[in-house]
């Protein structure tokens, strides 16, 4: 189904990322998508949460698993406008998703984040482990499309250094 990821669906990804930035929160979106489309969505809620939990990645997969009643996604790619980082990508392989497709790297976020950063209270602090190698380690093996539309992506991002 997604041998080739959609810029659709990565570009309502990052409108998301957006709505997470104006709500005071990361830049950063997230959508479960299925063969009929768009099943869940999400951008990173950890300011108005206060969980430390509420990545982009995990609201919407765990969105898409109440939408749908099943923990398990079959069928469905988690879209990320970020690389996800270890648990976000655990999460898609225990929910047996199909594939994650993501537009900025961890390098990326590497390069421009750092302790506070933007100038706010964020740190943009990263687990320096690649989703590939989680991805390689976990049963169902998921199929992975890195750095889709990062150009895109890197805009949600502190600014260079």
């Amino acid at each position: 189904m997604h041998s080739h990821p959609d810029t659709a669906l990565m570009s309502r990804a990052i409108e998301l990322a957006g709505e997470g930035g104006a709500a005071g929160d990361y830049r950063l979106g997230a959508l479960v998508v299925g063969a009929d489309g768009i099943v869940a969505e999400a951008h990173t809620d950890l300011a108005a949460t206060n969980d430390p939990t509420a990545h982009a990645e995990i609201l919407a997969i765990r969105r898409a698993s109440a939408k749908l009643n099943t923990r398990y996604l079959h069928g469905c790619f988690l879209y990320t406008t970020l690389e996800p980082c270890p648990m976000c990508t655990s999460a898609a392989i225990w929910a047996k998703a199909s594939g994650i497709v993501f537009g900025a790297t961890l390098d990326d976020a590497l390069e421009r984040g750092g302790e506070h950063r933007d100038g706010q209270f964020y740190s943009w602090r990263q687990i320096n482990i690649k989703s590939r190698y989680v991805v390689e380690r976990g049963t169902p093996l998921l199929e992975l499309h890195e750095a889709f539309m990062r150009t895109e992506c890197l805009t949600l991002l502190p600014a260079p250094r």
